[in-house]
């Protein structure tokens, strides 16, 4: 099937699963005992839409490297409305914004996360884990003929008020997670290719001295996975991947400062198609700005371009 069939399908997959969500969620009793809110069907919508950024886009180019193992892959970013907590869409424009929003299901309130991830290095997501605010875990997959896959990893995690995938923090093919903890203490979970996890092992401490924290792909250059963490002051940081898990981050270099007018900062990875991830930070009043990766760790970020506004009204993943 070629990719605009394939991503046709894919879309209309989805809208089908949109419309089962919507009505499994009025029928109140409509669901097997331990799924009273349909939160299962609502995975198989994340995990679905998913796999549309797996099958490769119609419209505009293919991820920088594309031909060969991709190391930051472009993924969507997902807006809970704050009010009636529907999930929309934003796919990637390779142009360094975002297409106008998909609606994707209703009732997206039991999820406090939905993280990407491109476990066959080809640019786009494939898998995704759902975090539930009860602290469970699942592992959700569409395979390539649109059969979905879910696993339940574990419970718990909603000892975490802050979990990433910046990629594979130890050079494996599967992307792996990390987790920061009420205490300040950073984890790593590495991931298996059934998508199950490792038991965590502790990354380190003083973390808590960081309001926010993102990455998905490589910032310098190097094909390993970087994060950045803001302070408290707004400063900035980059900790550098360094492709060891049992160390996967060097110590942090000073970015820049007065990044506390931005009350959401988060990556996608790679929204210009140039092979080097970007970030994305929002202003309290919804205006949205692209900083461009520019692949040196000395200079991180080209300057702000805004690229949206009136973002307020989600919660962005």
């Amino acid at each position: 099937m070629s990719n605009i069939g394939r991503r046709r399908s894919v879309r209309g997959a989805l809208a089908a699963i949109a419309v089962t969500v919507t009505l499994a969620t009025t029928a109140g009793t409509a669901f097997a005992s331990g799924d009273p809110a349909g939160t299962a069907d609502r995975a198989r919508a994340t995990a679905t839409a998913g796999a549309g950024q797996q099958a490769g886009k119609a419209r505009g180019a293919a991820p920088a490297g594309a031909a060969g193992a991709v190391e930051t892959p472009s993924f969507p970013m997902l807006g809970v409305h704050k009010k009636t907590t529907e999930l929309y869409m934003y796919w990637t424009d390779d142009q360094g914004g975002f297409e106008p929003r998909e609606y994707v299901t209703p009732g997206f309130d039991v999820f406090a996360d939905s993280i990407d991830a491109d476990n066959d290095k080809d640019g786009w997501s494939d898998h995704t884990w759902d975090v539930y605010k009860d602290g469970k875990l699942t592992s959700n997959w569409i395979d390539d003929e649109l059969g979905y896959h879910s696993i339940q990893v574990g419970k718990g995690w909603n000892i975490y008020p802050t979990i990433l995938s910046p990629g594979s923090i130890g050079g494996a093919q599967e992307a792996d997670l990390i987790g920061l903890d009420k205490a300040g203490v950073l984890w790593g979970y590495l991931g298996y290719p059934d998508g199950s996890l490792t038991t965590r092992m502790r990354i380190g401490g003083g973390w808590g001295q960081y309001t926010q924290l993102a990455g998905q792909g490589d910032l310098t250059g190097d094909d390993k996975p970087d994060i950045v963490a803001r302070d408290k002051s707004g400063v900035l940081w980059l900790y550098k991947g360094t492709g060891d898990y049992k160390a996967p981050f060097a110590s942090r270099t000073r970015i820049g400062g007065g990044w506390n007018t931005y009350d959401r900062l988060l990556s996608v990875g790679d929204l210009n198609a140039d092979g080097v991830a970007d970030l994305v930070a929002r202003k309290s009043n919804g205006d949205l700005f692209r900083y461009s990766g520019t692949g040196n760790a000395n200079a991180v970020f080209g300057s702000p371009a805004k690229i949206g506004h009136g973002f307020q009204i989600y919660n962005l993943l």
